[in-house]
């Protein structure tokens, strides 16, 4: 897969999140040519530049970032020629946020988005990747909804896209743990305080991945999407009753309080329709769902007979394979985040302030 990127120019929109810098982690050290930052956060920029060039002086020089705006074309292509490739990640993802400011999301996930592919189509990007979440599936807050408008953007662009020599796929998952304006950070933060931790509704279910899964997903489109493509990754999930358990048992017990269910918010996230589960292909690990190749001239397409059109169910965090406290604490394990911040609970030193990779 490395070989792919071996003197090539990967761009990564929103990259000073916290996937820009799982990705930066996989490829910094690879014979990647170039990374591109792009994103509207100058001090996030600041405090991303000065962190490599503390931790990896010697392959620092390979990053270069651009200050600019999704929503403002000219500030993608000024930042795409010479661009080989594209993780678009950048994105309003905050529900309660989306549902008080629909519109800020419509402007930045979905005309964002379309002026992202645009330029990449202009400046001859060979592939695309865009990020997405499980609350664009049968969405019910305004950030699924942008979000779910996003992927038919990607998917109505990727016809003319893949004429012009640009592929446009996919990807489709749920919450990363310990990932900005995630709820561990908070709990974390709320026990260190002294604080009970905040619990919306115990038995709300939500699917558990860690950062380099959600890397390895896009990856994984990225070396087989073709046009119009959506990739899932199955995923373990875990009730919020049990994750409040497993992390106040790697940091202490300090008491819970239940505040109700916030703008916005599900009992459980779907990852996959069950329109969408009837056509998609079991890849093992994956879930892919082919682009619909129909035109508009139905007449050409119909059938005799009965025709399915869902499948029995859909692919959700009630149905997966859910997780008790003790396989809730290991999958919590697994993330940078929960280990650094174990490690300076034990050395007595925790960080305020600390909210996420």
């Amino acid at each position: 897969m490395q070989s792919e990127f071996k003197n090539k120019t990967l761009m990564i929109t929103g990259g000073t999140g916290s996937f820009g810098h799982a990705v930066l982690r996989r490829f910094l050290k690879t014979e990647i040519g170039e990374i591109r930052i792009f994103s509207r956060d100058e001090k996030k920029q600041d405090d991303m530049r000065h962190e490599l060039q503390a931790a990896y002086p010697e392959y620092c020089k390979k990053i270069k970032f651009y200050i600019g705006n999704v929503r403002s074309i000219q500030s993608l292509e000024d930042a795409m020629p010479g661009v080989d490739y594209i993780f678009h990640a950048a994105a309003l993802k905050e529900v309660p946020s989306c549902e008080f400011f629909p519109m800020e999301a419509i402007r930045t996930n979905d005309i964002g988005t379309d002026n992202m592919i645009h330029a990449a189509i202009d400046n001859h990007v060979k592939k695309v990747v865009c990020l997405s979440t499980d609350k664009a599936a049968y969405p019910i807050n305004a950030m699924g909804m942008s979000k779910a408008l996003m992927e038919h953007i990607v998917y109505a662009d990727a016809r003319v896209a893949a004429e012009r020599g640009t592929t446009l796929c996919c990807t489709r998952y749920g919450n990363v743990m310990c990932s900005r304006g995630s709820v561990i950070p908070l709990f974390v933060s709320q026990i260190r305080a002294g604080r009970p931790i905040t619990i919306t509704n115990p038995d709300m279910t939500r699917f558990m991945m860690n950062l380099d899964e959600a890397v390895e997903l896009v990856l994984f489109a990225f070396e087989h999407g073709q046009p119009g493509d959506l990739f899932i990754q199955k995923a373990d999930a875990s009730t919020i009753g049990d994750l409040a358990k497993a992390v106040q048992s790697l940091f202490g017990d300090t008491g819970t309080q239940m505040i109700g269910t916030r703008h916005g918010e599900k009992l459980y996230e779907t990852l996959m329709t069950r329109e969408e589960r009837l056509r998609s292909t079991d890849l093992g690990k994956y879930f892919r769902i082919a682009a619909d190749s129909r035109d508009l001239n139905y007449d050409q397409f119909v059938v005799q007979g009965e025709v399915q059109t869902m499948a029995d169910e859909a692919y959700t965090s009630h149905n997966t394979h859910r997780l008790d406290v003790e396989a809730t604490i290991a999958k919590l394990k697994t993330t940078d985040y929960v280990r650094r911040q174990l490690a300076k609970w034990e050395n007595g030193n925790p960080e305020k302030g600390d909210a996420g990779e």
